[in-house]
């Protein structure tokens, strides 16, 4: 999905060729996730000529809204504050991201009053 949000339009080599030096996949195996996110309805296609067109049916920032959310329930029950307290304990939140989130919290806090 990210290359797709990022190129905006692809066909299937542009996909293959824009993840090589990420993934050691072979053409089919990113053939078949292609097909499947077609499939979900996640991606739609559109035919030039013989080559298939590939662009994103859903936004980026709605997609990871989904999974976020769908995350946090299986793992943690719903709840954001165990999620958060499990990164504080592996130091993996670095002070610019907590300034990021005691922003984000501030404004929440007010909104809700």
């Amino acid at each position: 999905m990210k290359v797709l949000w990022e190129l905006g339009e692809a066909s299937l080599g542009d996909v293959v060729r824009t993840l090589e030096p990420q993934l050691s996949w072979k053409p089919r195996t990113v053939q078949t996730l292609v097909r499947r996110l077609v499939e979900k309805g996640a991606v739609s296609t559109e035919t030039q000529g013989r080559d298939f067109r590939y662009r994103p049916a859903i936004a980026q920032n709605e997609c990871q809204i989904d999974e976020g959310r769908s995350f946090l329930k299986r793992v943690f029950d719903g709840r954001l504050t165990p999620f958060v307290a499990a990164l504080m304990e592996e130091k993996q939140v670095s002070r610019a991201e907590l300034d990021e989130l005691r922003q984000l919290l501030d404004v929440a806090a007010k909104q809700t009053k």
